[in-house]
């Protein structure tokens, strides 16, 4: 009963707000007012469609990082008598999509070519495509196959490759190796034959990581090496939920998390999107601006009208809402075009850099043509273009909504801030004036 009263108390209050935008439909205000919603919509649009770009750059370097290098957690110092403990937790567990065992440790390799170079071994399971499909994923074979069938065998990233200058089918030796006591140094026996090479989102993977079977591991690492037990979770942002739960189980065992891994990479990647996003949320600064002003233009345009319904018993906070819901109405129609178009605009991002690389060739390729055209043959497209064509942009629900209520909000806070002026107006002064 009392919410049927509450609406029908104001429902004047929307009656005549949509009469004001109705009358202004020729005039200058619905002008300001389509401007404003206009300026909104573009805000919301290019905020979400910058960000969402950023997520598409920054999650390809993170979402290799995480499914080939650190997983989400790593567990070490298991005892062996642990393991199988251990292992029916890791498949019992609710939170843990996948886990894999694999050693690591850090070697020189040397070819046929005379080059050398550095590289992360890590010797994981044969079977590892079928039992990870995030490796799978983030791991894409180029050339030849994921082959680790053999302890020689060697898959290496396409930067690793072309600088050893190898291909599917060369062999390279292990020159140097990190181990315990029970593994040489430096050898020139440890001889591996490259059966795949891959590609990932993240270039240092690409030229620094190798991979070989466990029992590669096993036979070269030496009997020091320690088993490391990679866990991939279902969310990732539950991983201090299962370190508690590790933690308690086993004690004993050292469990690190993502965050504790590229921590410096992972924060300078956070500063800058939050940077990004402060100097593109100063749209909605000026956009708010704007509004604040048109709304107090009008106020003043419509002090006889406000001092009528004064005098005919409204009260100064139903007035107020009388342009409080305007500013919403333009709020709510600046966020939901920005975030319909936005949406349109990220689900073809691909299409959106082969155009701008279209334009920018012939922004080229014109001028070039009428003053230099013996120059012609220099103007090529950009290549980055098709490399930015490649990655998707990612939208995350989070921000999506934040952006959009900031997109709502400020124009209801600016409404708000510039109707005060009417909880100071005198109705006597007004109708004399009038």
């Amino acid at each position: 009963m009392m919410k049927n009263k509450l609406f029908s108390s104001y429902k004047w209050v929307f009656f005549v707000s949509r009469r004001f935008s109705s009358v202004d439909r020729g005039g200058r205000t619905k002008v300001t007012s389509f401007l404003s919603i206009l300026a909104l919509a573009l805000g919301v649009m290019t905020l979400i469609t910058v960000v969402s770009v950023m997520n598409g750059f920054q999650m390809s370097f993170i979402d290799s990082i995480l499914e080939l290098s650190s997983a989400h957690i790593q567990v070490k110092s298991l005892q062996q008598e642990e393991l199988p403990r251990a292992e029916a937790f890791f498949e019992n567990n609710s939170h843990i999509k996948t886990f894999f065992p694999f050693y690591e440790a850090q070697g020189l390799f040397t070819s046929g070519k005379n080059r050398e170079t550095s590289s992360i071994i890590r010797a994981v399971p044969k079977d590892i495509l079928y039992r990870d499909s995030g490796f799978k994923k983030e791991l894409k074979i180029v050339e030849g196959q994921f082959d680790l069938s053999e302890p020689e065998n060697i898959i290496v990233g396409n930067y690793f490759a072309h600088l050893m200058g190898i291909y599917v089918g060369s062999s390279i030796s292990l020159a140097a190796l990190s181990g315990g006591k029970d593994v040489d140094l430096l050898s020139d026996s440890r001889i591996f034959t490259v059966k795949g090479i891959f590609e990932s989102g993240y270039s240092d993977i690409n030229q620094f990581y190798t991979f070989i079977s466990l029992e590669g591991g096993k036979k070269y690492f030496g009997k020091d090496s320690p088993l490391i037990y990679a866990i991939k979770l279902n969310d990732y942002n539950h991983d201090s939920l299962v370190l508690s739960q590790l933690s308690s189980e086993f004690p004993q065992a050292n469990s690190l998390s993502w965050r504790q891994y590229n921590r410096s990479f992972f924060g300078a990647l956070r500063i800058e999107k939050n940077i990004l996003m402060m100097v593109v949320f100063l749209v909605f600064v000026v956009v708010a601006v704007n509004i604040y002003n048109a709304m107090r233009r009008l106020v003043f345009e419509r002090k006889a009208e406000i001092s009528t319904m004064y005098a005919l018993g409204a009260s100064k906070s139903q007035i107020l809402m009388i342009f409080v819901f305007r500013g919403f109405i333009s709020g709510l129609l600046g966020s939901f075009f920005g975030t319909f178009f936005a949406l349109l605009i990220t689900k073809n991002m691909s299409w959106v850099f082969i155009f701008a690389s279209r334009l920018m060739y012939l922004a080229q390729y014109i001028p070039t043509a009428f003053f230099a055209p013996e120059n012609l043959i220099y103007v090529r497209e950009n290549p980055m273009y098709q490399i930015y064509s490649s990655i998707p942009a990612r939208v995350f629900p989070h921000e999506l909504l934040l952006i959009s209520f900031f997109g709502i909000v400020s124009p209801l806070f600016s409404s708000l801030l510039a109707g005060r002026n009417i909880l100071k107006m005198n109705v006597a002064e007004v109708l004399h004036d009038e």
